[in-house]
């Protein structure tokens, strides 16, 4: 299973905006600098996260983005449920679209349906703040000064 990139780069933003000293704001423009993701892109992403509650967007001349909440409150199998629109591994897993005729006998589906619910059991376990316990080697990979 392959997550896409717009989830892989939500988890980054939270990431980064989770390593910023408090009370400093993180901009889309450094994030995208750093990850090397266009802006209008992040900006998406960046929409998306304050919607659903993870980020705070400060308008104005000193705005920028923040965590909303502590990154250990932010769940990140809950995250990349909400990224992930579609779990369908196999076309035996889409009703409206399975055209296997083995699909009624075949075990894969189901041992492949067992993987995924271990794989968000497994996301479900950690939060945001687990993402950054190496922080002083995240805060030099990103360039971040404290």
């Amino acid at each position: 299973m392959q997550l896409k990139k717009y989830t892989d780069y939500a988890l980054r933003v939270l990431i980064f905006t989770a390593m910023k000293p408090e009370g400093k704001l993180a901009s889309i423009k450094e994030i995208s600098e750093i990850f090397f993701i266009s802006q209008h892109h992040l900006g998406k992403i960046v929409f998306e996260l304050n919607k659903l509650g993870y980020i705070e967007t400060i308008r104005g001349r000193n705005g920028g983005i923040r965590l909303a909440e502590p990154p250990e409150d932010i769940n990140v199998g809950m995250v990349v449920r909400q990224f992930e629109n579609d779990f369908t591994i196999l076309e035996c897993f889409d009703k409206d679209v399975n055209h296997c005729v083995i699909s009624p006998a075949c075990q894969l589906k189901h041992m492949l349906n067992k993987a995924l619910q271990e794989f968000l059991y497994v996301l479900d376990q950690y939060t945001i703040r687990d993402l950054v316990v190496n922080d002083d080697e995240l805060l030099r990979l990103m360039g971040i000064r404290e």
